[in-house]
């Protein structure tokens, strides 16, 4: 890890201002990539790794949906009387009579040129769907996870810098339970009590139907609508932050520069905020953003428990299909964020850990 330069001493294996080559050449920094390395060439790398993976989601995405019970086409059926012409003319009209090897030619095609088919409940278009829909989804996602992130490293850190003392035990014991809560689970507990018994807060939706979201009232209102969802989602995630935030300040404490910065004066905070903390930061940024992208995808509980209007109630309602466009299309987008987000704690950590840029 980096270490700090707040008026500390030039760490080993720094700069040589006097080219004597023992820091690895004349006025060489080793926190400089190696001659050869390269920016681009590690980037490459990292996007073709994401290229593969996103391969791999595209090709699972249509086998593993197709192994699901039930036939879509005969689930319409039930719903209304249909002659067995018109199941076969409904199937063709799907594209489901044909060979599974030209259907997956079809989806291939569909998914480079933006055209995720139409819902088969829906008779919409997927990506129109998926537009429609991911806004409530990234609404209620990144608000969960502006919070959790902030309170779990906030917790994480004072639980480090208070090892084993009673608020440490405390905050580490409560994330832990619940971390290991299902967050459906959590959630209806959640509505039974706050919106059902004690009627404090709306049960489910967005917003109450006839306000306007852009008015002040309708604004309120969607908050109120977000408190329980937002509350489950960062109960069951902040536990993260907060174990891998102070795994990392311990780890940090015994170095030797916060005993040289104790030395030179600094209190306690000042050292805990200006020294250790920034360094203890580097291990979280992969968890963090690996976890933004898992929060997007493990709304499909809370927005089914609160039927929040987001991508995860339509994956919930589509897989009860099952819709295989509209499974295919989420399943699809839900994986690109992941892929997208780790490869950006990939660059991010590059940036921050000089270690990374000379492997």
């Amino acid at each position: 890890m980096t270490t700090p330069t707040h008026d500390l001493p030039t760490p080993a294996g720094g700069p040589d201002p006097g080219g004597s080559g023992i820091s690895g050449g004349p006025g060489r920094d080793m926190d400089e990539p190696p001659k050869g390395a390269s920016f681009v060439s590690y980037l490459l790398r990292k996007l073709g790794g994401a290229l593969t993976s996103m391969i791999l989601v595209i090709v699972l995405g249509f086998f593993a949906f197709r192994m699901l019970p039930g036939d879509p086409v005969l689930k319409i059926a039930k719903e209304r009387p249909m002659s067995p012409a018109q199941i076969a003319e409904l199937r063709s009209q799907y594209g489901l009579d044909k060979p599974v090897i030209v259907q997956f030619w079809d989806y291939l095609v569909g998914i480079f040129t933006g055209d995720f088919g139409e819902s088969y409940v829906y008779r919409k278009p997927v990506a129109a769907l998926i537009g429609e829909y991911l806004g409530p989804t990234l609404l209620l996602t990144a608000t969960a996870a502006v919070i959790a992130i902030g309170l779990g490293l906030w917790l994480g850190q004072l639980s480090a810098w208070r090892r084993n003392s009673l608020f440490d035990k405390i905050a580490s014991s409560t994330s832990l339970v619940f971390w290991s809560v299902p967050t459906f689970w959590l959630g209806l507990i959640l509505l039974m009590i706050f919106g059902g018994t004690l009627q404090w807060l709306p049960t489910g939706g967005m917003i109450t139907p006839g306000l306007d979201p852009w008015s002040l009232a309708g604004i309120v209102d969607i908050i109120k609508h977000l408190i329980l969802p937002v509350i489950t989602m960062v109960a069951v995630v902040y536990a993260q932050f907060l174990m891998v935030m102070r795994a990392s300040l311990i780890e940090e404490m015994s170095e030797d520069y916060l005993t040289t910065a104790r030395a030179k004066g600094l209190t306690e905070d000042e050292v805990r905020r200006k020294h250790a903390v920034p360094n203890a930061l580097l291990p979280t940024v992969t968890v963090v953003f690996m976890h933004i992208g898992g929060l997007i995808a493990g709304a499909v509980t809370v927005e089914a428990v609160f039927s929040w209007p987001g991508l995860g109630k339509l994956t919930f309602e589509a897989i009860s299909g099952p819709d295989l466009p509209l499974l295919q299309g989420t399943f699809v987008v839900f994986s690109a964020i992941i892929i997208v987000m780790n490869l950006a704690a990939d660059i991010v950590y590059r940036f921050l850990d000089p270690r990374v840029r000379r492997a």
